[in-house]
């Protein structure tokens, strides 16, 4: 009888437990739509202080633009050696055929 008891008021709590955190995500969904503080508001706020220090827009896009180029050489770089070794070793193969054929 007791385990039966027992059984189920674990039953209830797990029935609790996700009651629980069904209104814990559905309060933190609506935690989105809440007004933001003075001090969040101050911390989104432009800096003039920090205004130097920001990068330019220009020179942003250039800097991209060569890292883009740079990634384009290296990779077509790694498919013309993976092209080269692979001709090589079927040079290899075909030359192995030829002279252990004709021996």
């Amino acid at each position: 009888m007791a385990f039966l008891l027992n059984k189920t008021s674990i039953a209830s709590h797990f029935r609790s437990h996700s009651q629980n955190t069904v209104d814990a995500l559905s309060h933190t969904r609506r935690a989105y739509h809440i007004e933001l503080g003075a001090r969040e508001k101050a911390l989104l706020a432009e800096d003039p202080a920090l205004k130097r220090f920001k990068s330019h827009k220009k020179s942003v896009n250039a800097v991209k633009r060569m890292g883009d180029v740079l990634t384009l050489v290296v990779v077509a770089g790694c498919c013309f050696e993976i092209y080269v070794k692979a001709v090589m070793r079927e040079e290899a193969r075909k030359k192995a055929r030829a002279a252990g054929g004709s021996a």
